[in-house]
């Protein structure tokens, strides 16, 4: 065998099941070593921020790494806007990357580029195989680092001579990795702070948001009567019939503030302390109220479901907390679309067990508090700000779940950024509903010029946020893609799309025009 093919093999033997690619000439040793494994599932993606994406949502969903393959620095370039939200979700994802071969390397090519460079600051590890005898155990190692609690990236690049090499089958080992937990001093600490405290709160992300951890902690504000408030931007929250109730932070920093003015006690659970999304003039970047005593019961990277349910018990809190209770239909409104008539659909028809990838920017909002009571699902969201998310993480989530519907709320200027992906789903056909919710404008950010304090913009700059002239055709967009796709107007055309939708599988776009 070869380098390459010790690599996928031992990758292959520890669990790696899925691959999202973009390949080049570096990296033919490493395809050619995916044809001779089946138990990978090598995807195509027309763009790197494609394949970073997907591997992104495969991870919150799997919840172990995907493989990427990635040529050479540009390409990994490609792919960093995504694996920065990836880094900020927690996500573990193994990117592999070719380089040239090493005896190549001095005659600097025009591709030749500093890959460890752009690497480090979206990779928790990064490794060069030594040679093609040890590029198995590089591999090893580095799926062993983007295992650590609950999942980061890990890069490893591998030389092209080291791939054709002939070598003799190595021996490896996967090194385990242990995860944190909370000791018990820290417990009683927090558990004694909530039973003084006058108004608490637990402030929850990451591995926290998981049902089994929230109903943990929905345990214990039954116990204490502290409220659950989460992220703004999650990696995956379970919601809906028979999961705990949660109230989700606002984005915009005063209404945060105000949300939680009245809180003596902020426990931090799998959260930063929370701050501003952004600066502005004579607005608070702390949310917190000054005058709350501040804990951590657990950070991002110690064992949220352990911790909470040592506090919960140590509370000799109730065994059943308050849950949602069930589905209430919405009456819809008859004409025109908006967010909360978007939102009614949504929550009307969202099928049992359905995966959200939320990247609707200002018109997903409704949709999401309306769902609170819908059947029980999964909601992901935009974690790291970088936008061209969604309708990759709709990939990963879909290739990772295939029994489970997708539905990917996608805002017209963000799909645009990886507008690519649309092929992967129907080359793959995967059951992903793209919700494209079109208002022909960066509407965020006319808020957002408003909020700095620009008053009377100009046309240069009122230009520079709108997305028409020309119109974007969204379902003429997909089609050209493959994509069976619809254009709505109306409530009542959205409510019959998306039930059909619904009920068949497969890829499809419905173009909202709001």
């Amino acid at each position: 065998m070869n380098g390459a093919e010790s690599l996928i093999n031992a990758l292959a033997e520890h669990g790696i099941d899925a691959c999202f690619a973009n390949p080049g000439t570096s990296e033919m040793q490493l395809v050619a070593a995916l044809d001779k494994q089946p138990q990978i599932r090598a995807v195509l993606c027309l763009f790197e921020g494609v394949v970073t994406g997907a591997a992104d949502g495969y991870g919150r969903m799997a919840d172990k790494p995907a493989l990427t393959l990635l040529h050479l620095g540009p390409g990994f370039a490609n792919g960093i806007a995504n694996l920065h939200n990836a880094q900020r979700a927690h996500s573990p994802i193994l990117n592999m990357v070719g380089d040239h071969a090493t005896d190549h390397l001095q005659h600097d090519a025009p591709l030749t580029s500093d890959i460890r460079g752009m690497a480090t600051p979206v990779s928790q590890s990064y490794a060069v195989s030594p040679n093609a005898e040890g590029l198995a155990q590089t591999g090893l190692q580095a799926l062993s680092d983007s295992q650590v609690y609950p999942g980061s990236i890990s890069t490893f690049v591998v030389p092209a001579d080291h791939a054709w090499t002939d070598i003799a089958p190595p021996t490896t080992q996967l090194p385990n990795v242990p995860t944190a937990r909370a000791s018990d001093d820290t417990i009683a600490a927090v558990a004694q702070q909530l039973r003084d405290a006058g108004n608490s709160g637990l402030f929850l992300g990451g591995r926290a948001l998981r049902a089994d951890a929230l109903y943990q902690a929905g345990r214990i504000a039954a116990a204490t009567g502290c409220r659950l408030v989460t992220e703004t931007f999650f990696a995956r929250q379970a919601r809906g019939i028979g999961r705990v109730i949660t109230e989700r932070l606002a984005y915009f920093g005063e209404m945060a503030v105000e949300q939680l003015a009245d809180l003596d006690t902020v426990v931090l659970v799998g959260a930063k302390a929370p701050v501003s999304f952004f600066a502005y003039p004579d607005k608070p970047s702390v949310l917190w109220p000054a005058t709350a005593s501040l804990a951590t019961l657990v950070d991002v990277r110690v064992d949220a479901l352990d911790a909470l349910t040592r506090l919960a018990d140590l509370l000799d809190a109730p065994a059943q907390p308050v849950t949602a209770s069930a589905q209430a239909a919405q009456p819809l409104n008859h004409g025109k679309i908006d967010s909360t008539e978007l939102g009614k659909v949504v929550a009307n028809r969202l099928p049992e067990h359905a995966i959200v990838c939320d990247e609707g920017a200002t018109n997903s909002l409704a949709t999401f508090l309306l769902t609170a009571n819908a059947p029980a699902h999964d909601w992901l969201t935009l974690t790291g700000g970088a936008i061209g998310q969604g309708l990759p993480l709709a990939v990963g989530a879909a290739i990772a779940c295939p029994d489970r519907p997708v539905i990917a709320l996608e805002a017209d200027g963000s799909g645009m950024y990886t507008v690519q992906a649309l092929w992967t789903m129907v080359r793959e056909q995967l059951d992903i509903t793209v919700l494209l919710l079109n208002n022909r404008s960066y509407a965020i950010l006319n808020i957002e010029l408003a909020r700095v304090g620009v008053e009377a913009p100009g046309p240069i700059a009122l230009s520079l946020l709108d997305l028409s002239n020309p119109d974007l055709n969204w379902a003429d967009i997909a089609r050209g893609m493959g994509l069976q796709a619809s254009t709505v107007e109306t409530v009542e055309a959205l409510d019959q799309s998306f039930a059909e939708a619904m009920a068949h599988k497969g890829p499809s776009l419905i173009e909202v025009m709001l």
